[in-house]
């Protein structure tokens, strides 16, 4: 599967990328993570805090696949509302796959500064807007279930938005407790925390075949095997092409990172924005003064029309970044890219086991919020692997049909 093409702009961002080796004999472990994208860092973080004895493989470099391609927007916001979630699987289940997020985003604030290399992560509020008039409604009904349930968020008014913003929305939400990241330096950073403290990472060490049984699994590489007690798929969009899930919807998505802008001061907080229409453009800033912005999915063009898309959709955005903030002259896209993007029909993430493949578990973190879901996936997992029951996983499920069984109750902080 081509993930990304065109000029990916993260890599640039790291002087040094840390190098590890590729495996050449065989080992055991308690833990097999297959794969060393964004899912594959934080859970290998985390089984590593749990004192499991990890490895990690990866066929390309560490970082290499999706994570390169990600703009770095963490929100607990959904693509689809804590109101629709409700409406879909019930109200116990959308508040406690809200707040799951929300306490994901916090653990992401908080291990970001634990890291021994700078992952770029800032927190940063979100300003959601109507794109149009029609889309008010939604937005004070959405507002009044987040103040229901206890999150931080403000809604404004038109006037509000003027004041603070050079252009002018019906309305918005403005959420608190987002960040945004270099999604890269995050990935190689939790890694090589990860390292420090005990787990193995090889890279350009492919899975050939796997063998299951009772006790286990053995994973075949190339030039050597692991066994490992159990093994965790986390292999983001590829996961396609060796189970395809019903609940997957695989699309492309575009993206620019900016020359630097000389004057943001009439960015509002330097927020990240993003809107009610779908599919959905966001945008954010960087540490030095650029501005990322995304969007436009649409289904994978043919192969021969890929690069004028992508040039295109390239001018799309940034003329939409100008919409908003006129008094940016000069703006032009120093990187620009396409890439896979994974999303579900229901909105929920597929993260648990499933029947054909003994002693593992599968982390498709699909949807906008992915690095969110991420951490949601390496927390409950970690939790399990260490004998704590988490019904949460429940709602996951990759072999869900109808509405997922509502979590048992659980502390609403």
């Amino acid at each position: 599967m081509i993930l990304n093409s065109g000029n990916l702009a993260w890599p640039h961002t790291l002087q040094h990328i840390p190098e590890y080796p590729s495996l050449d004999q065989d080992l055991d472990c308690d833990v097999l993570v297959v794969g060393g994208g964004m899912s594959g860092a934080i859970l290998t973080y985390e089984l590593t805090k749990r004192k499991l004895n990890t490895i990690t493989i990866d066929k390309r470099r560490i970082g290499g696949g999706s994570s390169s391609a990600n703009t770095g927007l963490l929100q607990f916001s959904n693509d689809k509302t804590l109101t629709s979630i409700i409406n879909t699987f019930g109200e116990d289940t959308g508040v406690a796959f809200y707040k799951l997020c929300e306490r994901a985003m916090q653990k992401l604030i908080d291990t970001g500064g634990r890291l021994y290399t700078d992952p770029h992560l800032v927190p940063r509020s979100s300003l959601y807007y109507a794109s149009h008039e029609d889309d008010v409604a939604m937005l004070q009904e959405e507002y009044e279930n987040f103040r229901k349930y206890g999150f931080n968020v403000e809604y404004w008014d038109q006037a509000k938005i003027e004041q603070r913003l050079p252009f002018s929305k019906p309305a918005a939400l403005y959420t608190h407790g987002d960040a945004e990241v270099n999604p890269f330096r995050m990935v190689h950073a939790l890694v090589e925390a990860a390292s420090r403290h005990g787990a193995h990472i090889f890279e350009h060490t492919e899975a050939i075949h796997f063998d299951y049984d009772e006790n286990g699994v053995t994973c075949h590489t190339k030039n050597s095997k692991i066994r490992a007690k159990k093994v965790i798929f986390t292999m983001g969009y590829e996961t396609q092409e060796v189970k395809r899930d019903r609940n997957a919807v695989l699309k492309v998505s575009y993206a620019v990172l900016t020359n630097p802008v000389e004057d943001l001061s009439d960015w509002h907080e330097r927020c990240m924005i993003w809107e009610t229409a779908r599919p959905y453009l966001y945008m954010r800033t960087t540490p030095d003064n650029r501005i990322v912005v995304g969007g436009l999915d649409e289904h994978p063009p043919k192969p021969e029309e890929r690069d004028g898309r992508a040039m295109h959709k390239s001018e799309v955005l940034l003329d939409e970044v100008r919409k908003l903030f006129p008094n940016y002259t000069g703006l032009k896209a120093d990187y620009a890219w396409a890439s896979i993007f994974g999303s579900t029909h229901d909105g929920l993430p597929m993260i648990g086991t499933h029947p054909d493949y003994p002693n593992s578990y599968f982390i498709e973190a699909y949807g906008g919020n992915g690095t969110v879901y991420c951490m949601i996936a390496a927390d409950l997992l970690g939790d399990v692997l260490t004998g704590k029951e988490r019904p949460e996983l429940e709602m996951f499920s990759l072999q869900r049909t109808s509405k997922p069984s509502p979590p048992e109750p659980m502390a609403l902080i």
